[in-house]
């Protein structure tokens, strides 16, 4: 992973605005910038053989996170801009590592700004989601799902997400557990097939 952070956290007290540039999904002078490339995700994909000729072959960009430094309370909102870029690793599709919430009683919304995809959704009891990403849909993930946005168009899938200001992420337990399903896309069609499918 990469992080880049600038500046402090935004005061309690202090209104303010933010730029954003929805043709490129960016979110203009974001205090913290993630960026996700092939290198970042081994593990999550199935053919690990194909993700390491990605790495080899300039290791690029598989998402980026632009948000602000807001205070992590009780009474706070996070938001951010997420942008997943398409392309596929062994025939599999790009997607975020997936997340639940530190806090696991909370929820998330995710509004499509741009793109195509989906977002997986599972509960750590086995049950899983899947919901269609386009422009007008959002997607409620309620409190204890975990979550993943996958692309499975040819620009990138942009969205605008919110959740409670005290929510954290938990990466560790995805990474362990995985997701029930995987989104393929072969000859220009996409299959959701289980993760221990072929």
């Amino acid at each position: 992973m990469t992080e880049h952070t600038t500046g402090p956290s935004v005061k309690l007290d202090t209104p303010f605005g933010v730029d954003y540039d929805l043709v490129h999904g960016i979110m203009k002078n974001p205090q913290v910038h993630t960026i996700r490339l092939a290198s970042s995700m081994r593990g999550h994909y199935r053919d690990a053989k194909a993700l390491e000729a990605l790495v080899a072959q300039g290791d690029p960009v598989h998402y980026e996170v632009f948000e602000m430094k807001i205070p992590q309370e009780v009474g706070q909102l996070q938001f951010c801009i997420s942008k997943t870029y398409p392309g596929t690793v062994g025939g599999e599709c790009f997607m975020t590592k997936g997340h639940y919430h530190a806090v696991p009683g909370t929820a998330e919304i995710y509004l499509c700004l741009r793109g195509e995809g989906y977002m997986l959704m599972k509960l750590p009891t086995g049950e899983s989601a899947c919901e269609r990403f386009l422009p007008g849909r959002m997607c409620y993930v309620p409190p204890f799902w975990g979550h993943r946005t996958v692309n499975t168009g040819d620009e990138p899938l942009i969205s605008f997400c919110v959740y409670p200001g005290e929510a954290g992420h938990n990466y560790a337990d995805i990474e362990k557990e995985g997701f029930p399903q995987r989104v393929f896309k072969r000859a220009g069609k996409v299959e959701i097939v289980p993760a221990k499918a072929g």
